[in-house]
């Protein structure tokens, strides 16, 4: 009779050795079969090492129940490789979520000009593999809990109880639950993207990630602005990528009224013929307002994405100014101001008698009257302090 201990040992490793060999020939069919691909490579990356551990465990506990039959002991072992095993199948069972995931991400590009596609893929892609690995953790730990006597109890006593427990759950998790199923209706609506561009409170950036509970946007400076998914399903939002990454843009300048706009035309088509970030889709050029003294003329260019629109809008700005400065100074914009001087005063005739002709409501006694007609009778007071009349 072996010793129970050499017995396990021998078990051990001939358990060991079938299961690297199984490891070895499933690796090895799995080249075989999918040669001139990428994704055995990545398969073998990603489960290799979750799937030795898990035989592992499972070849010392085969192992130890043949080398020890007897009940003795055995409880505790039992329990124990129990809770091992649960956790090396949820580990591989991730590495299989983090495959499949990556093969789907590797097929759909987003570094492409026509990206929509690709983007909403992507993101539901990104979404469904954490909701999968957060199912498999919570599902491995009831597993692990469900391996202890006392919790199977526990379990068997709330289950009475569950409807309470939902309620009491819900309203304690209602936050959390709003903001999960927020990220599921923006993902599966089309309505919210990685890589979208969208406006955001009056910031400019890009959809960095988008998980169960939270959006990161990437803003164009390089600040990180992060907002709960409750936030995209309530409130409205810019999305510059919705149906396309083409954007239209416009640039307005303020120029005289002596511009010549077929020069500044025909500077366009040059300035727009000469850089790449021109897509070739739409180039317009109108004169928008004529008042206040300037002339305001709009430019209306399209890309193929907005930062590409922007860097382009920026050129097409700088390009036109620079024309006006050296090739059409009267287009500058000058304030106008109009001067004028004041009429000197007439001279006073001389009247019959030599004496200087009155006006109408002033110098003479007539002129008095004249005026009292039309004050109403309005004291007027001489020029002596002591005299008054009406």
């Amino acid at each position: 009779m072996l010793d129970p201990w050499l017995y396990f040992a021998i078990v051990l490793a001939v358990w060991i050795v079938g299961a690297v060999a199984v490891t070895a020939l499933i690796a090895l069919a799995i080249r075989f079969f999918s040669r001139r691909r990428e994704w055995p490579r990545l398969l073998i990356t990603r489960a290799r090492m979750p799937f030795r551990i898990l035989l592992m465990i499972v070849a010392v506990w085969m192992a130890f129940t043949l080398a020890f039959p007897e009940p003795s002991g055995r409880g505790l072992v039992n329990q124990v490789m129990s809770i091992l095993t649960i956790i090396a199948a949820a580990w591989w069972l991730g590495a299989l979520v983090m495959f499949g995931t990556d093969v789907l991400l590797g097929r759909y590009r987003i570094d492409v000009p026509d990206n929509r596609v690709a983007r909403r893929i992507r993101t539901q892609t990104l979404i469904l593999r954490r909701l999968a690995v957060a199912v498999i953790i919570v599902i491995a730990i009831g597993a692990v809990l469900l391996t202890f006597p006392a919790v199977r109890v526990v379990g068997t006593s709330l289950l009475a109880s569950a409807g309470i427990l939902s309620v009491i759950a819900g309203l304690a998790a209602q936050s959390v639950l709003a903001n999960m199923f927020a990220g599921i209706q923006l993902v599966f609506s089309d309505a919210l993207r990685v890589d979208d561009v969208v406006v955001v409170e009056g910031e400019w950036g890009k959809v960095g990630e988008i998980t169960l509970s939270y959006v990161v946007l990437d803003l164009w400076d390089d600040r990180r602005l992060v907002l709960p998914c409750t936030y995209f399903t309530t409130t409205p939002f810019q999305n510059w990528t919705r149906r396309g990454s083409e954007l239209l843009g416009s640039v307005e300048l303020d120029v005289d009224w002596r511009v010549s706009l077929p020069g500044m035309r025909a500077h366009l088509e040059r300035v727009l013929a000469d850089t790449p970030l021109w897509d070739g889709r739409a180039s317009v050029l109108q004169v928008t307002e004529a008042t206040g003294g300037l002339v305001r003329v709009r430019i209306l260019v399209t890309a193929r994405d907005a930062p590409t629109l922007f860097d382009l809008r920026c050129i097409v700005r700088e390009a036109m100014v620079t024309w006006v400065q050296e090739n059409d100074p009267n287009g500058l914009p000058v304030q106008r101001v109009m001067m004028t001087t004041t009429a000197p005063p007439a001279a006073v005739e001389p009247t019959a008698d030599g004496g200087a002709a009155s006006a109408l409501f002033s110098g003479s006694d007539a002129a008095e009257e004249r005026a009292s007609l039309f004050t109403q009778s309005v004291p007027i007071v001489d020029r002596d302090p002591g005299a008054r009349r009406t």
